[in-house]
């Protein structure tokens, strides 16, 4: 199976758009969001991607198909912040065979600097895939707050990649175990 990042093109803005959709739907479990009376949810800053040099719109393909997206930016709580993953979905498919792991970490390998990450505090299995991915990332070297944020609850996680590889694609195998 190979999983791979793909930047999204403008064209395909609207493809990104009906992702973050079912993004978005699975969230409201944990959010307590409503779509709106159109049937959608959306995302206000789905354009910025296209406007502002500091995000990264990719999708996540599986052999070839968009299977999911993350999307890259430089807003978060750190103050010497390069890289956040500002949202990371992967379709339910896909879901527990290594997917979200290797994309995540191909996200990780496509900037060096001083990454945050953060999820919503009722999402546990997020918090668990994060914490598991970062730690296996960079050997146990992150750090881990949830205390003094005005207006984000939740845990964050930081850490700093000093490789200064560019690379957005990782072949995972088939017989990949049970992660996320």
């Amino acid at each position: 199976m190979k999983i791979e990042l793909q930047l999204v093109p403008f064209e395909e803005k609207p493809v990104l758009k009906r992702m973050l959709e079912l993004y978005l739907y699975d969230l409201s479990e944990f959010e307590s969001t409503d779509p709106n009376r159109c049937g959608e949810f959306g995302y206000r800053y789905l354009d910025h991607y296209w406007t502002e040099s500091e995000r990264h719109p990719y999708f996540v393909k599986v052999d070839g198909k968009n299977v999911g997206f993350v999307l890259l930016n430089r807003f978060g709580y750190s103050e010497s912040l390069d890289h956040s993953v500002a949202e990371l979905f992967i379709m339910r498919k896909y879901r527990k065979i290594g997917v979200g792991r290797s994309a995540a970490l191909a996200a990780f390998e496509t900037f060096h600097g001083f990454w945050e990450i953060r999820t919503h505090e009722k999402n546990e299995p997020a918090k668990r895939f994060w914490r598991r991915t970062i730690d296996e990332y960079t050997n146990g070297a992150f750090t881990e707050f949830s205390d003094g944020l005005k207006d984000w609850k939740g845990p964050v996680w930081t850490f700093e990649n000093k490789k200064s590889q560019t690379k957005a694609a990782l072949t995972a195998p088939d017989t990949a175990g049970p992660k996320s």
